[in-house]
């Protein structure tokens, strides 16, 4: 499809305090589009809403909670007039086996990166269906490769390529485009904070090329926007990613064979090192400092 013009067009972006939903609300800005943050880091959020080239305004809302994300989409549209894109960017990541899994850190994957698309497409839809809007859908390789070690983010970044694919079928005929952005390893701080374990980063080191390496966060949010101009149905933020889609039945068979050799090879480490056990990243540590101070 030919690019849109974003200028003048209201983005909502969430998870926007920092990594991809940042660097996406300044490219979205710089090319004229007004921009809502939403994320649990308001400094954070102010920080980048003041840097900003054009009209932009930040809410503190966890994606999760129904009743938050229904207001803020009611004050977004009442504050811009209205609600064009929707980037529904947040989310979270833990590693480690599953046996030796914090079970609240691995729900709270799911919680995050999975109800919370669900949640944030909810609370906007009415208004995207006003506009004949885009809703973008931020998956992973994740969603198209299985992987030990990371049942709780390949299991949500699956659900939420499902649900996206859902949605379009259902909203289509009123003239809502829905898309899926599919990243590999960008340099976040989440991907930063997971390679704090050695093991996980070893492990990672060990994916056949080019999956084994982690790639510039500019070049990879340059193709998300170009996908959220075209209002594309796939995004892909590095560009081997498309060619996965032809592959990707036999993924998980051959997956299913090499895993537990590298399990086994990895086995003394798992028991003499042991894994994280929380959120990784700073967006982690964020998400956890919000319930916290909840409960």
């Amino acid at each position: 499809m030919s690019r849109r013009s974003l200028n003048g067009q209201v983005a909502v972006v969430t998870g926007a305090a920092r990594g991809v939903g940042e660097l996406l609300a300044r490219k979205l800005s710089a090319r004229g589009a007004k921009v809502a943050l939403v994320g649990l880091e308001p400094d954070e959020l102010k920080r980048v809403a003041g840097s900003l080239r054009t009209e932009c305004e930040y809410w503190h809302a966890d994606v999760t909670d129904h009743e938050a994300m229904a207001r803020v989409a009611a004050e977004v549209g009442e504050h811009f007039g209205g609600v064009d894109i929707v980037v529904a960017n947040a989310g979270v990541a833990t590693g480690g086996p599953l046996a030796d899994s914090d079970p609240e850190s691995w729900r709270r994957v799911i919680e995050v990166n999975l109800i919370g698309g669900a949640v944030t497409a909810r609370a906007f839809l009415p208004r995207l269906v006003a506009s004949r809007g885009y809703f973008l859908q931020i998956a992973s390789l994740a969603a198209i490769t299985p992987a030990p070690m990371m049942s709780a983010y390949c299991a949500s970044k699956s659900g939420v390529e499902a649900f996206a694919h859902c949605l379009r079928a259902e909203v289509g005929h009123k003239g809502v485009r829905v898309g899926v952005g599919y990243l590999s390893w960008t340099d976040t701080d989440m991907v930063r904070g997971a390679d704090q374990d050695d093991v996980m980063r070893d492990l990672r080191k060990r994916l056949p090329w080019p999956a084994n390496r982690t790639y510039p966060l500019g070049p990879a949010v340059d193709r998300v926007v170009a996908g959220i101009e075209r209002r594309s149905h796939h995004v892909y933020a590095q560009w081997w990613l498309r060619g996965m889609q032809s592959v990707r039945g036999y993924v998980p068979g051959v997956i299913g064979l090499v895993g537990p050799r590298e399990m086994r090879r990895f086995e003394p480490r798992l028991s003499a090192e042991g894994t994280h056990r929380g959120l990784v990243g700073a967006g982690g540590a964020a998400d956890e400092s919000e319930r916290a101070d909840r409960s």
